[in-house]
């Protein structure tokens, strides 16, 4: 259960896991004030923090198919026609990313 701070109106202005010395009312996740108080403050933290999380998760799932098709355990073709076109677009993006990258980098080493 959350320890919650309120302000001098008895508003809910922080919620911790750990109890402070500013933190001793503990109310359950579930409660309404604490569910009110986290949609209302914390929604774009939460969001951003899933779409880093997602952006993550999706290399690392591209990365687990490739380890899958070059250890013969999978066959690309396996995969469904969508997945596998957003696969090679993504390999593709990268790939062109990449070259790029190496074209400013080889042009700032020539300056």
């Amino acid at each position: 259960m959350p320890y919650v701070t309120r302000d001098e109106k008895g508003y809910i202005v922080t919620v911790s896991d750990h109890q402070t010395a500013l933190e001793s009312e503990q109310l359950p996740y579930g409660h309404p004030e604490v569910q009110e108080f986290l949609l209302q403050n914390r929604p774009d933290d939460v969001h951003g923090a899933l779409a880093q999380s997602d952006a993550a998760m999706s290399r690392i799932i591209e990365d687990l198919i490739d380890v899958l098709v070059k250890k013969n355990i999978i066959n690309f073709t396996d995969l469904p026609l969508p997945a596998q076109k957003k696969l090679v677009s993504r390999q593709n993006l990268r790939r062109d990313l990449s070259a790029l990258t190496n074209l400013v980098s080889d042009q700032d080493d020539i300056l």
